[in-house]
């Protein structure tokens, strides 16, 4: 799927995916997407997620995250990040793994 236009309508709209890998319980709803890296998206942690499997995470990207709804608690920093709360990650930046007892819902943007 390449950029699209389209006006304010609910990100439920969206298709909700599975996100392939060692963690079950995470799912996306993608806006637009040119590449891996250059993306806008939804992304959703069921209750009781814990991603450890996947270990520390950092990527060749800019990520920049708000917080919809609920929380994630890193579990390197052993800090909760909650509703209302945003992230601007620079490329090589280490974060995570996570774990969200109740849920949580981020909308996400990722550039080169």
């Amino acid at each position: 799927m390449g950029r699209q236009e389209f006006e304010f309508t609910t990100y439920e709209a969206f298709p909700r995916k599975q996100i392939e890998g060692k963690v079950k319980g995470l799912w996306e709803r993608i806006l637009s997407k040119d590449s891996e890296r250059e993306l806008v998206r939804v992304l959703e942690f069921e209750p009781g997620v814990d991603t450890s499997p996947n270990g520390m995470q950092y990527h060749e990207y800019w990520e920049h995250i708000y917080i919809i709804e609920g929380s994630v608690i890193d579990l390197t920093l052993r800090k909760e990040f909650t509703k209302g709360m945003a992230a601007s990650r620079p490329p090589g930046m280490r974060h995570g793994p996570w774990k969200s007892p109740n849920g949580c819902i981020m909308f996400e943007v990722r550039h080169k």
